[in-house]
């Protein structure tokens, strides 16, 4: 089988402890004899990551001054030599045979434009997960749902065709869903997408209950911006406000039978989270129906790393 190559494409902001995680967790992939290069494109922070970066081979570091992991990817995607573009975060871990998945998936489906890989929650204490580990656990990153219900992958874990992506055209800026929109884009012009299980990668969860929050924001953001100025979806809007302060009630049976937590303690702890980010989601789809101002939880919202 002619094996396709492959270049890894690794925004980063601030981050260089988690980016060298990442780079060893993919340089140890090489043992699997496919070639493949990794393209860091750095983001402003305010040191290049030169040391995070140094002894990985076939390794490029570039920059990105346009703030956003969007205009990064860009970046690149624009200077990428291979037939393949596989777009990972860089506080992920790529797991055992991530990148032979993508490469294999790709040379013997010619079918399939792009693929979503499947990401999980690297666990602080595998023994004691905090809520928040229990909540996302279940609750982000849901790869197959984003590739099989809504037609998009999460950037953190996406390949497609290099063809592919220049026909389709670049991810958006900061101000957007980047994976969403660029996803349905594809998808809307009959580019395939498939999840892919064996394309693994673990990221670590929230480290407080304000940086779940601040991702909910800026999610809730870019809903609000669809159906601002629309009175009739506005109602719509204030009806499910109301349906995620109830939805908790109905969750409880989903956590009840999960697989993706074990253990009374920690479905119980999943619960008290999911609880308390629908009470706070619901206040902000709120807050914006009655006030609008939507922008300020976008913009600036990944410069936060320090």
């Amino acid at each position: 089988m002619n094996l396709l190559q492959l270049s890894v494409i690794i925004p980063h902001l601030n981050e260089p402890d988690d980016l060298r995680r990442c780079l060893l967790s993919l340089d140890a992939q090489r043992a699997d004899g496919i070639p493949f290069e990794i393209i860091v494109v750095d983001n402003g922070s305010t040191e290049m990551p030169e040391a995070a970066c140094s002894n990985i081979p076939n390794l490029r570091l570039e920059r990105e001054a346009l703030p956003g992991p969007g205009p990064a990817r860009n970046f690149g995607a624009n200077v990428a030599r291979a037939d393949i573009l596989a777009f990972i975060d860089s506080d992920c871990i790529a797991q055992p045979g991530w990148v032979r998945a993508v490469v294999e998936c790709m040379a013997t489906h010619p079918n399939i434009d792009l693929v979503g890989g499947d990401i999980g929650i690297l666990i602080n204490n595998p023994q004691c997960p905090s809520a928040i580990e229990s909540y996302e656990s279940i609750y982000s990153y849901r790869a197959r749902v984003y590739v099989e219900r809504y037609g998009f992958a999460a950037t953190g874990n996406m390949a497609v065709r290099t063809r592919v992506f220049r026909s389709v055209g670049p991810f958006g800026g900061i101000a957007t869903m980047e994976d969403t929109e660029w996803g349905q884009r594809a998808t809307a012009r009959g580019y395939r997408i498939a999840f892919l299980p064996e394309a693994r990668v673990l990221t670590p969860s929230c480290k407080s209950f304000a940086e779940l929050a601040r991702r909910w924001d800026r999610h809730v953001a870019h809903e609000y911006g669809k159906v601002a100025g629309r009175p009739t979806a506005l109602l719509r809007w204030l009806v499910g406000c109301a349906i995620v302060v109830a939805s908790p009630l109905a969750e409880s049976v989903k956590i009840l039978r999960t697989d993706r937590v074990s253990g009374a303690r920690n479905r119980i702890l999943a619960l008290a989270c999911l609880t308390r980010i629908r009470l706070h989601r619901a206040r902000r789809m709120f807050g914006l129906a009655l006030h609008g101002d939507s922008g300020r939880f976008v913009e600036g919202w990944n410069r936060e790393r320090s």
